[in-house]
Order: structure tokens, then sequence, then C-alpha cells
């Protein structure tokens, strides 16, 4: 690029519930930033937009969106920094919001031929009168990120959600449960990094494997065969562009015996000591400094 990024502010917190990752994310950005000889702000974002507008006046040659879950990675924010004429880190606006939109994400991944678990849309009241689909099921909100909200059905002899503790919105996902072993893939602009197994002991990816230590052990790169590591790849890269995804994204997968199923993308992937981006850079000979100072330096606004 032909700007010379100096000052970056780093946007971390956020209202959403995984405000205290971002915390952590945030912090070890801007330290390796700091490191790497930028000149480095951090900014907790909160809901009040005026207080956000002015903590970026000044405004900075650009900004490290560390903000996870909604209003930070939704597109929220990125409206904003468009507005404001920031550049900054990851997805603009549309990729953001439809990468956390999972009806949406999934139909544009089956547009392509990426196969996904069976799914459907269901109310609130449908969910409680009793299973819509054989177990086990997964029901999860239709706009989180992180695991966050998301329950197994049938995994662990658990019985449906009782309405008194019904921790979603009136519409959510029920989505068919693909067993079988967790991948993950990190793409890095054009270029898928490797492929991860994840072991959680648990009955998938939650919260509490992705960031609680030793919730989880990662494999990298996984032990696969050729094929299906190729074709692992290959998807990744290919929501990543089917999304509209630019700088960094992190696809998440399971495979099946030989069949490789979609779960998601995360437009804004972790950046803590546990996070999988870091580590899959690291393998292909990316350190932490580096990984953060490309970032930035493919930072932009929405044309």
């Amino acid at each position: 690029m032909s700007r010379k990024i100096k000052n970056v502010a780093v946007l971390m917190g956020g209202a959403s519930v995984e405000r205290e990752v971002s915390l952590v994310s945030g912090q070890a950005v801007a330290d390796a930033l700091t490191k790497s000889g930028f000149t480095v702000t951090t900014i907790d974002v909160g809901r009040d937009l005026g207080a956000l507008a002015g903590a970026l006046n000044p405004k900075p040659d650009a900004v490290f969106n560390a903000l996870h879950g909604r209003f930070g990675e939704d597109g929220c924010v990125q409206g904003i920094l468009n507005m404001l004429e920031i550049p900054y880190t990851h997805s603009g606006l549309m990729a953001s919001a439809i990468a956390m939109d999972k009806p949406m994400a999934k139909r544009l991944f089956e547009g392509v031929g990426i196969k996904v678990a069976p799914h459907r849309i269901a109310t609130r009241g449908e969910v409680l009168a009793g299973d819509l689909m054989d177990r086990p099921y997964v029901i999860k909100p239709l706009n989180e990120g992180s695991s966050v909200g998301v329950h197994i059905i049938g995994i662990e002899d658990r019985e449906p959600i009782a309405d008194k503790s019904w921790p979603f919105g009136e519409h959510v996902m029920v989505e068919q449960f693909i067993p079988g072993r967790e991948l993950t893939v990190a793409v890095m602009g054009d270029r898928p990094l490797c492929v991860t197994e994840i072991d959680t002991g648990h009955a998938f990816y939650d919260y509490d494997a992705k960031y609680a230590d030793g919730g989880s052990s990662h494999t990298v790169p996984a032990d696969l065969p050729e094929h299906i590591t190729d074709e692992a790849l290959r998807v990744s890269l290919l929501a990543h562009q089917t999304l509209g995804c630019r700088g960094v994204s992190r696809a998440d997968l399971r495979l099946d015996g030989e069949k490789l199923f979609m779960l998601e993308v995360n437009t804004q992937p972790g950046m803590t000591a546990t996070s999988l981006v870091p580590e899959q850079a690291a393998q292909v000979g990316i350190e932490f400094e580096q990984l953060v100072s490309w970032m930035v330096n493919q930072a932009e606004c929405d044309p």
C-alpha cells in the first residue's frame, strides 16, 4: 500500500458477551504492534458512539478491530469506521454482517457447493414444543460468535431447553449435529495457512474449550490424508472469498468420515494466548508481530 501507517488504534472490549476475550486479544495485539514500531492507542469500546468518535479524533492511520461478537464483528463498527473514513483490519461491513448471520452464510456456502449441516430456522415456541429433528441436534443463536449460546440436544442426555432458561431471541437455528473431527483453517489474504485439528474432550468446541487454559489441544498441522487437507484448504479459501472477506478469517469445519462440513467462518478470530490463527501463522513461519503488522498494512475502508 502507498500510505504510511504509523498510528494505530486498537478497538477492544465491546458490549458483547465476548468482551473479556476481546480485551485479552486487544492487549496482545497492542503489545505486538508496539514491539513492531507502531504508535498504539487502545480504546475500550462501549455503546456510546460519541465517545468512540471522540477517542478516534484525531484520526489514527488505521484501526485494528479486536472486537468479538455482536456490535464489533457484525458490521456495526465497520459501518462507523467507513463513515469516519478510517481504514480498519478484517472484513468490511457486508462480509462481516453476512458471516455473523448464520442462515445467510450457509445459503451462500451451499450455493458454491460447500457442504453444510442440514438445518432449519425455528421459533421459540416450535423448539420448546419438542424435537424438530432426530437427536442429536444443535440449537444456536442466529448471530453470535465463539459458540455463545450453543446447546447440543441428545449428546449428553440433555433435556430440551426449558422455557425459563431460554437464552435466545425469538428465532434460532436448529441444525443436525455432525459427528467427527473438529478442524479449522486460517485464511490470510488469498492464502489458507494450514489445517489444525482441535481435541477438546467436550461434545463440541464450546466457549470454555476455546478460551480456558487447557480447554483444548491442537494438532498443527492436522494428521490427515493429503486429499482431505487439500480439500479443507480449498473450501476454507472458497468460503472466505464467497463471503467477500478480506484480511484474516478462520473457517471451522467438521470431518465426518471423508465428508467435510463447513460450520462457520469467523471474520475476526481471536488473538489470545490460546488462539488458533497465531498458532497456524507460526507453523508456516509467520511470527505474531509479523501477522498483526501485515493485518494493519492491509487495513482499508469499504469503497
